[in-house]
């Protein structure tokens, strides 16, 4: 079963590039995952089907990153690069 999410990186004031993955988005296993990843890393990718600590399974060929004025949690959960760690940024409130 997937997991979708996304990863929202600040590429401008009011511009965040929203990179997909497919599987494994829950944070139990994103936020492992991400951690020997940096943000260029991830927007090199582009289009992800699953990170690991050891490798990003990128689409080939993979699509643009959405670029949104904010960062916007549309799937199950929302990661983002904050104070040179990843967090967590999912509204759990809904």
């Amino acid at each position: 079963m997937s997991t979708r999410a996304q990863i929202a990186i600040q590429t401008g004031l009011d511009e965040w590039a929203h990179i997909y993955t497919h599987f494994d988005g829950s944070p139990s296993h994103m936020l492992p995952a991400l951690a020997p990843w940096t943000p260029e890393d991830i927007l090199s990718a582009r289009e992800i089907r699953q990170v690991t600590a050891e490798a990003l399974d990128c689409f080939v060929p993979p699509r643009a990153p959405r670029v949104l004025s904010r960062p916007t949690c549309e799937l199950c959960h929302l990661y983002l690069w904050q104070d040179g760690a990843w967090v967590d940024a999912t509204d759990h409130s809904e």
